[in-house]
């Protein structure tokens, strides 16, 4: 697994929040809390409710950005319902019930897998010459930033 790749799972199970929405419609992103697995190398999970815009699966766009605001990342994929009743017991959590009613058993619930395609990766470690360039206003090239990979997963 390259760094950059191995940099983007560290930081998103510290901290699982993703901005996703269908590519295929009109509608606006929206926060959802990814399930993760530590042998899932392409795919994760979300819990919601039927009726939710993202419920339709299909093509869809997550975007992340790290609470140090140092990894930033950009996923296409595809939203598809998940059926294995082991893998939502798998990532079933106190947080996952508080949203459903009666819990695992709930009419309304739905769990979706995102297969993951691609996903275009900064992580923003800036250089010595990058920092003196932006503490005095001068050009900072991008390399001196940090780096940016695009990763395939399938």
């Amino acid at each position: 697994m390259s760094d950059i790749k191995k940099t983007f799972w560290e930081a998103l199970d510290s901290s699982p929040n993703v901005m996703i929405g269908l590519s295929d419609d009109n509608n606006h992103h929206e926060p959802m809390r990814a399930q993760l697995d530590k042998d899932a190398n392409g795919e994760f999970w979300f819990f919601t409710s039927k009726t939710n815009r993202i419920a339709k699966c299909g093509k869809a766009t997550a975007q992340f950005s790290s609470k140090g605001h140092n990894v930033f990342a950009c996923i296409r994929g595809h939203l598809i319902e998940e059926t294995r009743q082991d893998v939502l017991d798998a990532h079933w959590s106190r947080q996952a019930e508080s949203w459903f009613e009666k819990g695992k058993d709930d009419p309304e619930l739905i769990m979706l897998r995102f297969e993951l395609d691609d996903a275009e990766i900064w992580h923003v470690s800036p250089d010595l010459s990058g920092l003196l360039k932006l503490a005095v206003g001068k050009n900072v090239e991008p390399e001196e930033m940090g780096e940016r990979e695009t990763i395939r997963f399938r």
